[in-house]
């Protein structure tokens, strides 16, 4: 098994020194979903949701969680974001919510679009949570990522 990067020799947790790294173009993608049920989506498709555009508050909302990801997630490196989208996708009973994230750095930006995705889908929930308390969140995943050591990686596409 590889050295684990995250702890030092007597098996502290540290954060790792990207220091010596040289910063390169990375970005990353994940997914979720916030599953409402039909009734739900009805009211979203005919505008009667008691908070207002559910959309535009839960894509802010994704944005700034990706810029504090650091101060949200122990051991994350606080990244310059060069750019962090969210798209909604709507179902009949569910909303796709996908988040992007970009920067030129030494350390990659998965963890901010996970972020970004899992606190666009809990905005929505918030925003709808008078219409529906058994709503879901489900599916956090990443779906691709670019740069680094690691190199590329890209995951299997699945319908929800």
């Amino acid at each position: 098994m590889a050295e684990l990067s995250h702890l030092d020799r007597g098996g502290a947790i540290r954060m790792v020194d990207v220091g010596d790294k040289q910063p390169m173009r990375r970005s990353a993608t994940a997914e979720a979903w916030l599953v409402t049920g039909n009734e739900v989506m009805a009211a979203v498709e005919r505008g009667e949701t008691p908070k207002g555009n559910i959309y535009e508050a839960a894509r802010l909302a994704g944005i700034l969680a990706a810029k504090r990801t650091s101060e949200l997630i122990p051991l994350c490196h606080q990244l310059p974001l060069d750019v962090v989208k969210i798209r909604f996708e709507p179902h009949a009973d569910r909303v796709r919510i996908e988040a992007e994230a970009a920067c030129r750095s030494a350390t990659g930006v998965e963890m901010e679009a996970l972020t970004a995705a899992s606190v666009a889908a809990l905005t929505l929930y918030d925003m709808l949570k008078a219409l529906s308390k058994s709503m879901e969140v489900t599916g956090l995943r990443l779906l691709a990522k670019s740069g680094g050591r690691s190199g590329d990686f890209r995951a299997e596409r699945e319908e929800r």
